[in-house]
């Protein structure tokens, strides 16, 4: 079992950032991260491929949103600018340790074997 320790989350106003981090106890293939809304389904945000770092974002984070990892410490950071109101959502963080990753498929939920709890983020317009 990997264990998912996510944290950076918080309250910002609009037009400021904020990174996340998502620590994870072992190693894994692919790490991404989703978000979800009051009221809202869950969103892809943003994956990365641990191997060669390949990288797949969502359509309404493009361009805002960066995902990194660092692989001495297994964390996946979301480095997050632009911030708007819409954004405000818990993000949670997700792991893939088993299996072929295809980086376009990271955007799909089912994909991921472990969860973190989630994190709040706020922006406040």
């Amino acid at each position: 079992q990997v264990q998912l320790v996510e944290s950076g989350g918080g309250l910002v106003q609009t037009g400021g950032s904020l990174r996340l981090s998502c620590a994870a106890s072992g190693r894994t293939n692919a790490m991404g991260w989703f978000r979800q809304a009051p009221g809202k389904e869950r969103e892809f945000v943003a994956a990365i491929r641990w191997s060669d770092g390949r990288t797949l974002y969502g359509d309404s984070v493009k361009g805002r949103f960066t995902i990194s990892r660092d692989n001495d410490r297994n964390t996946v950071y979301l480095e997050m600018n632009s911030l708007k109101p819409e954004d405000t959502a818990v993000y949670y963080c997700a792991a893939k340790t088993r299996g072929l990753v295809i980086t376009d498929r990271l955007a799909v939920g089912a994909q991921y074997d472990h969860w973190g709890q989630g994190t709040q983020v706020t922006v406040s317009s």
